[in-house]
């Protein structure tokens, strides 16, 4: 799991059938926990929105976590942070 800021959504009009009326979030890892420049896209079943700190489980924990565990998903926020120390 790893600790991510909202940085903008895609939006994907042509995808599997399975991922149909989800909403797709781009997160940017906190400093300390990037294992590469990268940012994510994670499906989003909480709520979050733009700016925003979320969890995000990665794997088969996100489709477990999410409920999604027929779907093609690798990534899930999970939970808004709402105070944490240390995010930098």
């Amino acid at each position: 799991m790893i600790i991510g800021t909202v940085v903008g959504s895609v939006v994907s009009t042509r995808k599997n059938e399975n991922l149909v009326g989800n909403k797709f979030l781009i997160i940017e890892p906190l400093k300390s926990m990037r294992a590469s420049e990268s940012n994510i896209v994670a499906v989003d079943n909480v709520g979050a929105g733009i700016g925003e700190v979320v969890l995000v489980a990665l794997g088969s924990a996100a489709r477990i976590g999410c409920g999604k565990e027929e779907q093609p998903v690798d990534a899930a926020i999970v939970g808004i942070v709402d105070n944490g120390t240390e995010l930098e």
